[in-house]
């Protein structure tokens, strides 16, 4: 990513509406250098301050290379992508010293070397050819010897170059050797800064909570930019460990982190730990003038048993209740111990072990390996992540909790997080003798300790622990939780945000409940910022149909047709769920599941519960997609049996491209989008639609089509039209009266729209200064619904032959649009209020427009009547009456 683009990056943080947002309440940014999914300590962190009142951003770090915006019951997560512009300079830079300037000229790097060889060497062939030609006609002796001088010549620079740039390696230092610079060592530092620094700016914190030393530069930096402009704002430092005691498995790293928390730890307002241990060290190191502030990392009480997961480990290791179960919770690495609990498996036959950790981390294969050599392979189940607030109930069911890790100086300083988790969870531990976690074991009763590294020493405790698992669950007593309990640990860290920030919340929150969840998007307000209630009659349990949507609710079509049935149906009640992205759109729904948690087994649960439970009568499914995560398969043909056996009423959907066959588009459209798309993704979506089809033909299901065109490829299929708000979309904005008309295109990916051929067009024109042209891409939705009401002309796709919810939704508003349509199309809709224009043909319908106003205005009014006639529900609903019977 260049500077370009990371300016882009930072424009597209910014949010108009949040500039002239009049909550004035104090706000905190929790920041922290991961994903944020599956660190319990920043999630409750900020769910604590939500709940006491705070306005709240839980900022982390996106993998997909965009923001990635979702919510957290009220508390905005934001994730940004991190490029690595710096650590590329400085890897240039260390590469690139004065002397290389002359040992390396014009050659940066290798592939710089690797096209001078090849140019090189085409010259060098060319010119020797030529030589060799003379030589043979035996003419032009001066010519011929004057090109083998230069041939001699140009040789001799070219082994001197590459003999210079081999020794200029040679003599550069071991890039994995410190250089005793953080800035060098670790520049990833810096990028991190650039990457979190204008977010924390444009949400304008009064407190920034730095979580683990990645983000003392970005707190410090942004905190002092704050100040610069006018704004207190206040940082502190959450030490998660002894920095300076953890192997960290790179010597750069391992020289960079201490060295970066040594020059930033005295610049906090605030330090902030995990137990007294650290503290005093951190104390100690740097000549803090307070003690940390310990604040350990414990599950919160109050969320135990509230949310438990529908089945818990034991359940899903298929275990009954006579098996002895260990669980371990956590990440997994060399550090952890997990090699000596494997290693003891082999003397204790009767013994299961459950991981709960994420199975595409190469440790855990490592583990099952080991299992398999000493005899337990069948006895080492891998399960996958819960909720922070549903761990407790998850592990409840094993029997001992396992605290393996070997001794290393992080290890030995704190009670790791797992062990108030398994107290909470009713479970006795099994630790191994590291400093922290022995004291306190000992000191409760509340388990065994065996030798860390030592399996035998592990299989003799753990044999007696098992034996003794009742009493020692005795001992786990309700003051000892209490303690170990996160409402008793934030107190004096909220108490702390109000010192630095000055003020502090004038009411609590006690409506965010501890067990909130993240979703892709914020809850729907209405335009005064109140909150919107879903338009459709909630589910019903008593009710003669009761209809579950889902799981794609493309462009929020499900949401539509719910709200479409319910206006004409009373005796429907509905649900809506839907499975999407932090990036995506955020449309309504009553449940929403993570994309990228399908194939987490309590998504798979909590769909097999809702849907084969009988809460539902029928089922609307749309997209193909499974709607029970994928337990059965990627697609719905493999939910079916379980669905019929439900005696469920099952109904199919389709919206477009996952049925829409490229080979029979591209021979009826000449611009065809797929001429446009990537082969690869062509066949990929080949193979899909024929599967689609044939699951859509086998299934002998009612099959249901959003656009007409679509029946060319199910022509079986019944067209249930596109549902449109029109009154939410209706527009006073007057239509083609500025002299400068705008002409708005907002394609979510170019190809689809045919945006390449017709972009060229729409472009002369505005350089012509005959329109307004506004190109909407990577623009937040609300601001593209704006634009569209305001617009003058709008020009949809060009790649289809059908018309779409953006056109609708364009209409709806009044606007003429533009847009390619087949004639099969028409012979379905019959004649539409819609200019029929190619890319060839585009130029011309624009000036028609310009040319005669009064005609383009009686368009947006045609087309605002076709829309309320076909496309505000009524039809709709009328097409699924026979399926909701």
């Amino acid at each position: 990513m260049n500077a370009e683009q990371q300016q882009d990056q930072a424009a597209d943080l910014a949010d108009p509406d949040e500039r002239l947002d009049l909550d004035d309440r104090p706000r905190l940014a929790v920041i922290v250098g991961n994903g944020i999914t599956g660190d319990s300590r920043v999630q409750k962190t900020a769910i604590a301050a939500a709940r006491d009142g705070w306005r709240v951003l839980l900022l982390g770090r996106s993998r997909s290379g965009r923001v990635e915006r979702s919510w957290m019951g009220p508390i905005e997560v934001v994730r940004v992508p991190v490029w690595h512009n710096v650590r590329r300079q400085v890897a240039h830079d260390r590469a690139r010293g004065p002397r290389s300037l002359v040992t390396r000229f014009r050659l940066d790097d290798v592939d710089a070397l690797k096209r001078y060889q090849a140019a090189h060497r085409t010259w060098d062939r060319a010119l020797s050819a030529e030589v060799g030609t003379l030589e043979r006609e035996g003419r032009a002796s001066v010519r011929r010897n004057t090109l083998k001088a230069a041939l001699r010549a140009r040789r001799t620079v070219y082994r001197a170059r590459n003999w210079a740039f081999r020794w200029e390696g040679r003599q550069q230092p071991d890039p994995t050797v410190p250089v005793g610079e953080w800035r060098l060592d670790w520049p990833e530092l810096l990028d991190l800064d650039l990457a979190f620094g204008p977010a924390i700016e444009e949400f304008r914190p009064h407190v920034i909570h730095a979580n683990d030393v990645t983000m003392l530069v970005p707190a410090a930096h942004s905190a002092a930019r704050l100040w610069a402009a006018g704004h207190r704002c206040s940082w502190l430092y959450d030490s998660h460990e002894y920095v300076a005691g953890v192997e960290w498995g790179n010597p750069l790293r391992q020289a960079a982190y201490p060295a970066l928390e040594t020059e930033f730890i005295g610049r906090a307002d605030a330090v902030v730990t995990v137990s007294p241990e650290i503290a005093g060290l951190l104390r100690e190191a740097h000549g803090l003038r307070e003690t940390p502030l310990v604040v350990a990392n414990t599950p919160v009480r109050e969320a135990v048993g509230v949310d438990a997961p529908g089945t818990g480990v034991r359940a899903l290791c298929g275990l009954d209740e006579s098996v002895p179960l260990l669980v371990y919770a956590g990440w997994v690495d060399r550090q952890r111990g997990l090699e000596t609990v494997v290693a003891g498996l082999g003397a204790l036959p009767e013994v299961h072990l459950a991981l709960v950790t994420n199975r595409q981390n190469p440790f855990v294969q490592v583990l099952l390996d080991q299992a398999a050599e000493v005899g337990a392979a069948d006895r080492v189940h891998v399960l996958p992540y819960v909720p922070q607030h549903a761990v407790a109930d998850y592990i409840a069911s094993a029997d001992l909790g396992l605290i393996p890790f070997r001794r290393t100086p992080n290890c030995e300083l704190s009670l790791p997080t797992k062990m108030a988790e398994y107290l909470h969870a009713g479970l006795p531990v099994l630790a191994s003798d590291v400093k922290t976690v022995r004291a306190f074991t000992e000191e409760h009763g509340i388990g065994e300790v065996f030798t860390a590294g030592d399996a035998v020493s592990f299989a003799e405790a753990a044999a007696k622990a098992v034996a003794a698992r009742d009493a020692l669950a005795e001992r786990i007593t309700e003051p000892l939780l209490a303690e170990l309990s996160w409402e008793a640990q934030t107190g004096t860290l909220l108490d702390l945000y109000r010192r630095l920030a000055g003020t502090g919340p004038e009411a609590p929150r006690p409506d965010v409940p501890w067990t909130v969840t993240e979703q892709v998007q914020r809850p729907a307000q209405s335009e005064d910022g109140a909150s919107a209630v879903n338009r459709w009659r909630s589910l019903d349990a008593s009710g003669d149909v009761r209809l579950g949507l889902g799981i794609a609710n493309y462009a929020g079509q499900l949401a539509a047709f719910a709200s479409a049935v319910s206006r004409e149906r009373e005796d429907v009640s509905c649900e809506v769920v839907m499975a999407s992205s932090a990036t995506g759109f955020g449309y309504p729904a009553d449940a929403y599941l993570d994309n990228s948690r399908l194939g987490s087994v309590d998504v798979q649960v909590e769909q097999v519960r809702r849907i084969l439970s009988g809460r539902y009568t029928h089922l609307l499914t749309d997209a193909f997609r499974p709607v029970l995560g994928f337990l059965n398969g990627d697609h719905i043909g493999a939910d079916l049996p379980a669905l019929r056996s439900a005696g469920l009423k099952v109904a199919l959907l389709a919206h477009g491209s996952e049925i829409r066959h490229p080979g029979r588009h591209l021979e009826r459209h000449a611009e065809s989008l797929f001429l446009d798309a990537p082969a690869e993704q062509v066949a990929a979506m080949t193979a899909i639609a024929e599967r689609n089809r044939r699951t859509a033909a086998d299934s002998g299901l009612p099959v249901y089509v959003t656009t007409p065109d679509l029946l060319i490829d199910l022509p079986w299929a019944t067209w249930a039209p596109l549902v449109v708000d029109v009154d939410a979309w209706s527009s006073d904005a007057p239509v083609l009266e500025r002299k400068r008309p705008v002409v708005v295109h907002a394609p979510s990916k170019r190809w689809t729209k045919g945006s390449g051929r017709i972009l060229p067009v729409l472009e002369s024109l505005h350089d012509q200064g005959a329109i307004d042209f506004q190109l909407l891409e990577g623009v937040p939705w609300e601001e593209v619904r704006r634009r569209i009401r305001s617009a003058d002309i709008v020009v949809d796709q060009f790649a289809i032959g059908a018309y779409g919810t953006f056109s609708c939704e364009a209409m709806a508003a009044g606007r003429p649009v533009l847009c390619y349509i087949s004639d099969e199309v028409e012979a379905v809709t019959g004649p539409l209020p819609i200019v029929n224009a190619t890319s060839a043909t585009l130029r011309e319908a624009v000036e028609s427009l310009l040319d005669d106003r009064e005609a383009g205005a009686r368009i947006g009014a045609e087309s605002l009547a076709f829309v309320r006639e076909h496309h505000d529900g009524r039809r709709t609903a009328a097409a699924l009456s026979s399926f909701l019977q």
